[in-house]
């Protein structure tokens, strides 16, 4: 349960009543400006972070981390194994830069759930809940969902400062059809406790993978949205904003005072008034305005990361672990980048692999060195893993694929107390269900919240105060 906050709400200087009239103008209310600072709280908990990789579409576990070099040509493809700096231990010759610091990871080869439809896989691994709920609808999210580990993590942990507790970026999981994937809202945790969504990207229905140096379509290959743009926050007051100027706009009040009870009128208040407490509590601490700052961050950094839509995100990433955030996750590829169906070789040779290696790589490396690993779990999965079997799904791909597959996946931790070089679990000689050590999406869970440092006490409430408990299954045996 979440600790007990002292709530102090101090006079606003003239200082932050100009950050919130720049706040207003960009619709928020001025009822919210006794609450310009930030919830003092209790530390009482570990100073424990999780990075929450999610593979949107589901990474072939044959061609990135369980290759099976022996298997028949139908089902070991086309991709080499290499060495990692782990003696024994091989991965996909497409990630040489994950390879060379396999000192930093370790690996579960045998995560299995029984869904092979995308909303389901979604839902079970974002939640960490097996049984779908009753009445769940693939095509929508609902309120009877269970909630998001992100959602939860929102609820359940500390906030340490202006930042939410739990961030999703770079942007919400839609399908280029317009349908929003369930599984990553807060569900039965009630509507005014959906994880705080940092959308950096405007949602394309064309956009695939890590545009713009990575940008592909499926079907057609290299391929880039004419209008992408990756924009975080600002941060600051609108340049030019000076007193004169401000009175200006204070004269204005009365109308957007007016246009916000409307605003009121017509949504849930609730949530309304979170998360514009919440924007307004990051606009009020300067010293977080660096965390979001793309633009005149290290060169050197940027580059290491990858000036591309993965490397940014996961920057991004490791900036709010170091400013106070508890957990982010961060969703590399929109659009079910990941879903291979088919021209699955090329695509990911090409298009997928080579930004994922090159910024988890350089997101473990950046926390190693910046001191964060050790108390930073960085876990990477997707809905499921693939089929064993390639085989050619549909007539527009030049190329075959593998279709979904829940029986097994694999799944990369690190950091948190993770030992480097380990593997828990194995499939079978084909990559098709466990052999050993079967893990659930609850122990996954389960490894993320005691990594949070969430007792097995703890509980989540929903809108009418009913607790229901955190821990599904153990945390992952064998990992530190």
């Amino acid at each position: 349960m979440r600790p007990a906050n002292q709530l102090q709400h101090p006079q606003p200087t003239r200082r932050q009543f100009l950050q919130a009239g720049a706040v207003s103008l960009l619709g928020m209310g001025m009822n919210h400006v006794q609450q310009l600072k930030a919830e003092t709280v209790v530390a009482n908990s570990p100073a424990q972070r999780v990075i929450f990789i999610f593979l949107s579409g589901g990474l072939g576990q044959h061609d990135s981390f369980d290759l099976k070099p022996h298997a028949p040509d139908d089902i070991r493809g086309e991709f080499k194994p290499i060495a990692t700096k782990t003696p024994g231990l091989q991965i996909c010759e497409h990630m040489p830069k994950l390879a060379a610091c396999s000192d930093k990871w370790s690996l579960v080869r045998s995560l299995t759930h029984p869904y092979n439809e995308h909303s389901e896989g979604h839902l079970v691994m974002l939640t960490g809940r097996t049984p779908l709920p009753t009445g769940f609808n693939g095509s929508a999210p609902k309120k009877s969902d269970h909630p998001a580990i992100a959602a939860i993590a929102g609820q359940v942990t500390q906030p340490r400062n202006n930042l939410p507790p739990a961030i999703v970026l770079p942007e919400k999981m839609i399908h280029r059809t317009g349908r929003v994937i369930p599984g990553q809202f807060a569900g039965a945790l009630g509507p005014n406790r959906d994880p705080y969504f940092l959308d950096c990207c405007q949602f394309n229905p064309d956009s695939y993978g890590a545009w713009p140096e990575y940008g592909f379509h499926h079907a057609r290959g290299a391929e880039n949205p004419q209008n992408f743009a990756f924009t975080a926050p600002s941060l600051s007051l609108p340049e030019g904003l000076t007193a004169t100027r401000f009175r200006g706009r204070v004269d204005l009040l009365s109308e957007i005072e007016h246009q916000q009870r409307e605003l009121e009128r017509l949504a849930e208040s609730k949530s309304l008034d979170r998360f514009q407490e919440l924007a307004i509590g990051m606009l009020a601490d300067g010293k977080l305005r660096g965390a979001f700052d793309l633009q005149n961050a290290d060169a050197k950094q940027l580059d290491r990361y990858g000036r591309h839509v993965f490397g940014w995100s996961l920057f991004l990433a490791k900036q709010l672990i170091e400013v106070g955030v508890n957990l982010v996750q961060v969703n590399l590829g929109n659009n079910e980048s990941w879903d291979t169906h088919g021209n699955a070789f090329p695509n990911l040779k090409n298009f997928l692999l080579p930004p994922m290696d090159q910024s988890v790589s350089a997101l473990l490396n950046d926390l190693d060195e910046s001191g964060l690993l050790e108390s930073t779990l960085v876990v990477m999965c997707g809905e499921f893993g693939r089929t064993p079997k390639i085989s050619h799904l549909a007539s527009h791909y030049a190329l075959p694929g593998r279709d979904h597959w829940g029986a097994v996946q694999s799944v990369l931790l690190a950091g948190g107390g993770v030992q480097g070089g380990r593997v828990i679990g194995s499939s079978d000689k084909d990559g098709a269900f466990p052999k050993d050590d079967p893990q659930k999406p609850e122990n996954l869970a389960a490894t993320i919240y005691q990594a949070l440092g969430l007792p097995r006490t703890a509980a989540w409430h929903d809108p009418l105060q009913r607790p229901t408990a955190l821990y599904h299954g153990d945390p992952i045996t064998g990992l530190t």
